[in-house]
């Protein structure tokens, strides 16, 4: 799993898992890795349930932003 270094690191909150049930879970935080040529096709690059980055359609997502001491904490955990 890559985790981005804290000053880079995204969140994203699930909003959509439909055919996605077990690799996403709604209403919870993701970290979501750089990924332009993602981005125009309309997906997003995430750490999923398995630990592992896969591309997921970027409407399933919403960015969030958070303090400091939660980035540190979600990092951590990571």
């Amino acid at each position: 799993m890559r985790i981005p270094k804290l000053s880079t690191a995204r969140f994203v909150i699930c909003v959509e898992n439909k055919g996605y049930v077990t690799s996403l879970e709604k209403r919870k935080i993701y970290i979501s890795l750089p990924d332009p040529s993602a981005l125009k096709h309309g997906q997003v690059r995430v750490i999923d349930e398995s630990g592992e980055d896969y591309l997921y359609p970027k409407d399933f997502f919403h960015p969030i932003t958070v303090p400091q001491s939660v980035r540190r904490a979600i990092l951590k955990a990571a």
